[in-house]
């Protein structure tokens, strides 16, 4: 087991104990030193790039695929998820939700169908997000077996990784055709090994047609970009989504109603103002207008399954595009 793994489940043992004003006190400091380190590939890595072999390019001949997903962590950011839909819904977007099936509360099948039957995506995220759940395989195994009940319970195939803590070869294990697990570039992650491309990838099982398909994340995290390195605009947002569409990749971005602010009074330190959200939504529309195509992760998963490499999958797993 390498260094990095070792602390992280240290970290994560001993997190309970640790104040979260001095866990944030921390971060800030290890980050602000990983952002000069890692300037030459962080936010954006030259090299992530170039499109896989054989690409056929996206939907409708669009120049880039625009795809907003969200991780709901907290019971705090679960009581937003219905005002940050209806912020979505009023400027023409859908995203996906990820809820935590064990952490903050039982998670309302109503609250699920309501988001469906509006156009938007439900996941899975973990099982209660407490950081051990691919630190030892003995936990993941016990894990598993829940984990599937709640994706088939939820009429999903989605899974996202807690804190993007992964081990692709234990999660053929979980019954999900696609899922959000990596980044193109992060280097603030406790796991930050990134996958190196800004575009969907196969991660391919023991068995043909057996695998799920990667959504790598390629736009910064909001908790990392207005929390933890206390950024006060969208412009690193704005920078990386100019490349990606320069490079027609796939601009994922991964953000949290948990810090959202929704209301008009002063941000908590955990919080940033979701005008910023609505903003970055704005310049999307504006300055991209009809270059992009906008799907859910599990409309990514069917253009993949039908028009990419529809060989690597069973033609009875794809699904609907939404």
């Amino acid at each position: 087991m390498n260094a990095g793994r070792l602390q992280n489940r240290l970290f994560y043992a001993l997190k309970p104990m640790i104040p979260r004003a001095l866990q944030l006190f921390l971060r800030r400091r290890i980050a602000r030193h990983k952002r000069a380190k890692y300037a030459h590939i962080w936010p954006i890595d030259p090299d992530s790039g170039r499109p896989p072999k054989g690409w056929p390019g996206w939907p409708d001949g669009k120049q880039f695929a625009l795809v907003l997903s969200h991780d709901v962590d907290t019971l705090r950011g679960y009581r937003r998820v219905l005002k940050l839909a209806d912020l979505e819904e009023e400027m023409g977007f859908r995203s996906q939700f990820n809820f935590v099936p064990e952490r903050y509360a039982n998670v309302d099948t109503r609250l699920l169908d309501e988001l469906k039957q509006r156009g938007f995506g439900i996941g899975v995220h973990g099982l209660t997000h407490d950081g051990k759940l691919f630190s030892y395989r003995e936990i993941f195994n016990e894990s598993a077996p829940r984990i599937n009940a709640y994706l088939e319970e939820w009429g999903t195939r989605s899974f996202t990784a807690p804190s993007m803590m992964r081990n692709h070869e234990w999660m053929h294990e979980l019954n999900m055709d696609f899922c959000v697990s990596t980044f193109d570039t992060d280097p603030f992650e406790p796991q930050s090994d990134g996958a190196g491309t800004i575009f969907p990838y196969w991660v391919q099982g023991r068995s043909p047609g057996h695998g799920f398909l990667e959504l790598p994340y390629t736009l910064v995290q909001d908790f990392t970009l207005f929390v933890i390195l206390g950024e006060t605009s969208i412009d690193l947002w704005k920078q990386k989504l100019d490349w990606i569409a320069e490079k027609r990749g796939m601009a994922l971005l991964n953000s949290h109603p948990d810090y959202m602010n929704f209301g008009s009074g002063a941000c908590q330190s955990e919080e940033y103002p979701a005008a910023f959200y609505r903003a970055f939504l704005e310049y999307i529309k504006r300055d991209f207008n009809e270059r992009y195509w906008h799907a859910l992760p599990s409309g990514v998963w069917n253009f993949w399954a039908t028009h990419v490499q529809p060989e690597r999958v069973s033609s009875e797993r794809a699904m609907p595009c939404s």
